[in-house]
């Protein structure tokens, strides 16, 4: 997605459509958090969830491409947001702190990734014993939700995928419009 992704991250049917908000109140964020907004893009999630952290927390807000992290700081301090760390990652390495965050929240992300093993090898050192990995996808179920194929997930899907790399799939929550909210949490290990 280039920049031109920019102008469908900020539209604004994206409340209507996606109820950004809702989902947050559904993922429990609170002040003094630590989350990630891996694939942030200008930072539309980012934002929110830099508002509900507050000052006592903090939000990495990571990208790939350099842009959009300049967009996403520019409205970050029209914002006054100070608590906002945006991080460049990689392909195979979003850079996040290890054992640090609270929780991971990847928004019509995680099937861009072109090396999603890697990535959720690195997501799971970076979250916190208890942390959650959330993804929202566009329900693959439902063929009435006007997005292509390609750019939607079935719960089943996620579930393979994302238990082979450690992880458990806790709560599928469809309370969204359009998206499956998917919470993982990572298998403990012996």
């Amino acid at each position: 997605m280039g920049v031109g992704g920019a102008d469908w991250l900020d539209r604004h049917e994206r409340e209507s459509e996606e109820n950004p908000d809702g989902a947050l109140d559904a993922l429990g964020i609170k002040p003094g958090m630590v989350v990630a907004d891996v694939g942030a893009g200008t930072g539309y999630m980012t934002l929110k969830m830099a508002t509900r952290v507050g000052p006592s927390g903090k939000v990495y807000a990571e990208d790939v491409q350099p842009e959009m992290l300049t967009r996403l700081r520019q409205n970050a301090a029209a914002a006054k947001l100070a608590n906002i760390q945006t991080v460049l990652g990689g392909e195979t390495d979003p850079k996040l702190p290890p054992g640090a965050l609270d929780l991971i929240l990847l928004v019509d992300v995680y099937h861009e990734f072109s090396q999603p093993q890697k990535m959720l090898r690195r997501m799971r050192e970076s979250l916190k014993p208890d942390g959650r990995l959330v993804l929202l996808e566009y329900r693959k179920e439902d063929p009435s939700i006007p997005i292509r194929p390609e750019h939607k997930m079935s719960v089943q899907e996620v579930k393979l995928e994302l238990e082979a790399e450690g992880f458990h799939l806790d709560q599928v929550l469809e309370t969204l419009p359009r998206q499956h909210i998917l919470i993982l949490t990572k298998v403990k290990v012996n």
